[in-house]
């Protein structure tokens, strides 16, 4: 499967709702943003069944996101649903990790294959001003469950918001140092919320860290379905990775879409372009006309994000990333 650039793409991620159960101040206001109504939320089966297509174009790799994903009832059935899929390789889910060590081990027996926890700090005080929510210690044990148990690769992401001191980017490494966690900051990108926060560079970042760690190494052990860079630090279990798709654009390599809640099938997180799949499934529409619908998304897939003109940039889009699905 490939767009109009002549780039493979093989991997999709999955919105399946729109609802989280944190307010991060970054992703939306303190109220929330008003919840899709149930009706217009792609059901299980119309997911299985675009994936079913995608998967026959070429698919392999499968995103589970949110909103909150977990909160979704009946993911677990979902992700077992989309192991069977004929084609699909490697399914992973992003979560907050507010629920996952009661769901950790359905996770797992639905055939997971990695998780990823979004954590931007371990201080409980500083967790709290971020999410609104007074949920860290129930996260922390959450990672520290899936890391003893080991069933599936747990990487944390994290987005560093101002002095990197005072959010506690060094404790945070610290889940990296005797386990194999793997810990990647993403630098905050000018959607929605995130274009009212400071901005930190990977090179400001990296900076910082390898002046307290030492020198980070590149490497190339860590699997992955994404743009990841990963580093080595003297004396660590896991790896640093940083995901930087602002100041190290990586659009020439993109091999994703993404799928929201409603059933729209996005071709660029910056840009409003794609196609609405739900009315077409709602109307009856076979599988050919279903692959026409994407083939002819895909043509026209934009050839890269302009992030520094945001603002101005006509078709640029105005959801949230809640909204958006990650």
């Amino acid at each position: 499967m490939t767009d109009g650039m002549g780039r493979t793409i093989d991997y999709i991620r999955i919105s399946v709702t729109d609802r989280c159960n944190l307010r991060c101040r970054y992703c939306m206001p303190e109220e929330g943003v008003e919840s899709i109504a149930h009706d217009r939320i792609l059901r299980f089966g119309e997911i299985l069944r675009i994936v079913s297509v995608l998967a026959g174009m070429g698919l392999k790799k499968v995103k589970i996101t949110g909103g909150e994903p977990l909160v979704r009832r009946g993911v677990t059935d979902l992700i077992a649903r989309i192991r069977q899929t004929p084609g699909i390789e490697n399914i992973t889910l992003t979560t907050n990790g507010v629920l996952l060590e009661e769901m950790y081990d359905s996770l797992a027996d639905a055939g997971l294959d990695a998780v990823t926890v979004s954590l931007d700090t371990l201080d409980p005080a500083r967790y709290r001003a971020i999410t609104r929510r007074d949920e860290a210690e129930r996260v922390i044990r959450g990672i520290r469950q899936a890391a003893l148990k080991n069933r599936i690769s747990l990487k944390i992401n994290c987005v560093p918001m101002g002095d990197p001191r005072e959010q506690g980017i060094l404790e945070l490494l610290q889940l990296a140092k005797s386990q194999p966690i793997h810990v990647r900051f993403i630098e905050m990108m000018p959607i929605g919320l995130g274009s009212q926060f400071p901005f930190i560079s990977e090179n400001e970042l990296k900076e910082f860290l390898e002046a307290h760690l030492g020198a980070l190494t590149p490497c190339s052990d860590v699997k992955g379905n994404g743009p990841c860079k990963y580093y080595a630090a003297e004396g660590f279990c896991g790896r640093v990775g940083f995901i930087s798709a602002v100041t190290h654009k990586f659009c020439s390599e993109c091999n994703r879409v993404r799928l929201t809640a409603e059933g729209f099938l996005k071709t660029c997180l910056q840009y409003d372009t794609g196609v609405e799949l739900k009315p077409l499934l709602a109307a009856g529409c076979s599988e050919e006309e279903l692959k026409a619908a994407i083939e002819k998304a895909l043509r026209t897939k934009p050839s890269g994000h302009d992030f520094g003109g945001c603002a101005r940039t006509a078709g640029a889009e105005r959801r949230g990333m809640s909204q958006i699905g990650g």
